[in-house]
């Protein structure tokens, strides 16, 4: 063995390789660094865009003092940023993936021509899209209330010998039990109703015919019975009172339209092997 080991030692491939090693360790410890590696750049328009995206945000340009810090914390995370790339902290990173692709995302997302929407754009957007818009039925209504507290069967009679006096025109003030609760309610959205007495009463209130006393009928209070004064149907309201909702959900599918496109554009690049089988691009 040891007449092995030195004439291995006395081969000159094996010299070769121990002195090129040597000058590669040398080279990397006395080298000069790269001058971009070690530049870090701030231009006017890197400094234009930190501004841009802060009065995005405030609603104002920042101060001196907001644009040094932010200035700062751009250099701050572009020396974290190149310092875990020289460490290999890039290469297999979720969270670095991540914030890859949510950049690459946004700027998809402004790709191309940038529109403001027309009139007949936001109207064509509202007519594909009426449910996003369309208002809930709103009801004017007047209650009796009667105890939850109280047993069922004494709540029926109470309240049937209310609602016949009721539609002969007796006082509402006349029956059922004082509360917090409203004795009228006037021009409220359905949804408000829900909100307020449960998804059931509002349903039920839904349905009642105009101008008579109708119940009992549950709530999560207890039990009411009510009289529709009006009631307005869901309707999709006019643009212009709700210009700047269509307006942002018309921005929103431009927005994912392009995204989309940009991706299949992106994705007709790459040769994709799923479990052994290739296919050509990438799905959405």
């Amino acid at each position: 063995h040891v007449l092995k080991i030195r004439t291995i030692l006395r081969e000159p491939v094996l010299h070769f390789l121990l002195i090129g090693l040597f000058l590669f360790l040398l080279y990397g410890r006395v080298a000069p660094e790269s001058a971009d590696s070690r530049t870090i750049e701030v231009s006017a328009a890197r400094i234009e865009n930190l501004a841009s995206q802060f009065k995005a945000v405030w609603s104002r340009p920042p101060t001196e003092a907001e644009l040094r810090g932010l200035i700062d914390s751009y250099v701050h995370d572009e020396v974290l940023f190149r310092e875990g790339v020289a460490m290999g902290m890039d290469g297999d990173d979720p969270v670095i993936k991540r914030r890859v692709r949510q950049k690459m995302e946004v700027l998809s997302e402004e790709a191309g021509e940038q529109l403001t929407p027309t009139d007949a754009d936001l109207l064509a957007y509202l007519a594909r899209n009426p449910d996003k818009f369309r208002r809930p039925p709103i009801l004017s209504f007047e209650q009796v209330y009667f105890s939850g507290d109280a047993a069922v069967a004494e709540i029926e009679r109470q309240s049937a010998a209310a609602l016949e006096g009721l539609n002969r025109g007796v006082p509402a003030s006349k029956y059922g039990q004082a509360s917090m609760l409203p004795a009228a309610v006037t021009q409220q959205p359905l949804d408000m109703i829900a909100r307020d007495f449960g998804e059931e009463f509002a349903t039920r209130l839904e349905a009642l015919p105009l101008g008579v006393w109708q119940g009992p009928i549950a709530s999560g209070y207890g039990a009411h019975l009510v009289r529709i004064g009006n009631r307005q149907p869901a309707a999709i309201p006019p643009l212009a009172d709700i210009r700047m909702a269509v307006v942002r959900e018309w921005e929103g599918e431009r927005r994912a339209r392009n995204r989309a496109e940009s991706y299949r554009v992106m994705a007709e690049n790459y040769r994709i092997v799923i479990d052994g089988k290739t296919i050509k691009g990438a799905r959405p």
